[in-house]
């Protein structure tokens, strides 16, 4: 229910979801869904966010000469995984599943995230993640490149140009400039912990979140949700896209949490 409030208070409409139906009917929904009076949600989400903040301005701040080389990677890469955490809140957010008991905080937090990741809006991230629920690996799906055409690089490239705006681009240009020459923070220390994070991100989110679950295997699509799980264990599971691996159970169970997916994997693999 909280799902259709959400689509209907960001979209105006409701569509009929093909997905609604669990292929997997051992594991009961109700377990994993947040009570709608708790805060884990909420704390799991303020605690990326905040890792996230305090770690980008330390590192934009810090001389970055007083790094030895080896660190400097290590560094982009660790930035990398908090930005992907920021993503991750908001696409929890999108399903309800921040915070149930208020849907303005359940959405402040979402369209928080998607502003400091990269100046998305959330109204619109929203309304095409709902078409990606609704129409897997259909022409419908905003997510999804002509299965004809299965390269990744291709694929990719045609994913980012479905998200990303004139707007967003002028936007983050003007928060560059603005932080290189009224706040002063070295160009540097941009390019390397601002600018090139988000970017390795998305690589991250689409190969981990929809190539590697979407692409059509050999065998063809399992209906209705077309969708894969990476069999990872749960820390590489976490490393590579916290959990969001675990994809064929986030969309027989979309309201459960990112930090709860493991506990359907390992009941559905029991």
């Amino acid at each position: 229910m909280l799902q259709l409030m959400l689509e209907f208070y960001y979209t105006g409409s409701i569509s009929l979801n093909i997905c609604d139906r669990p292929l997997f009917d051992a594991v009961e929904f109700n377990q994993f869904v947040p009570k709608k009076d708790s805060i884990t949600g909420l704390i799991v989400a303020l605690l990326i966010i905040n890792i996230w903040a305090a770690s980008l301005t330390f590192l934009l701040y810090f001389d970055v000469s007083k790094f030895p080389n080896w660190l400097i990677p290590i560094a982009i890469i660790w930035q990398t995984f908090l930005y992907t955490g920021l993503f991750i809140t908001a696409h929890d957010a999108m399903h309800g599943a921040i915070y149930q008991k208020n849907i303005k905080i359940n959405n402040f937090i979402g369209s928080l995230s998607v502003i400091l990741y990269a100046l998305f809006s959330y109204r619109q991230l929203l309304k095409k993640h709902w078409l990606h629920h609704h129409h897997p690996a259909s022409e419908k799906d905003p997510d999804f490149y002509d299965g004809k055409r299965k390269n990744g690089i291709i694929w990719y490239f045609h994913f980012m140009k479905e998200y990303w705006s004139w707007h967003q681009l002028i936007g983050l240009t003007l928060v560059y400039n603005l932080a290189k020459y009224a706040l002063q923070i070295p160009e540097t220390h941009l390019l390397l912990f601002w600018a090139i994070p988000p970017i390795l991100s998305s690589i991250q989110l689409f190969y981990f979140g929809t190539f590697l679950p979407h692409r059509e295997p050999e065998e063809g699509y399992v209906r209705p949700h077309c969708a894969q799980t990476i069999r990872l264990s749960v820390f590489w599971s976490f490393i590579t896209c916290y959990h969001f691996g675990y994809h064929q159970e986030h969309h027989e169970f979309p309201q459960v949490p990112w930090w709860q997916l493991p506990v359907v994997y390992k009941q559905k693999i029991q």
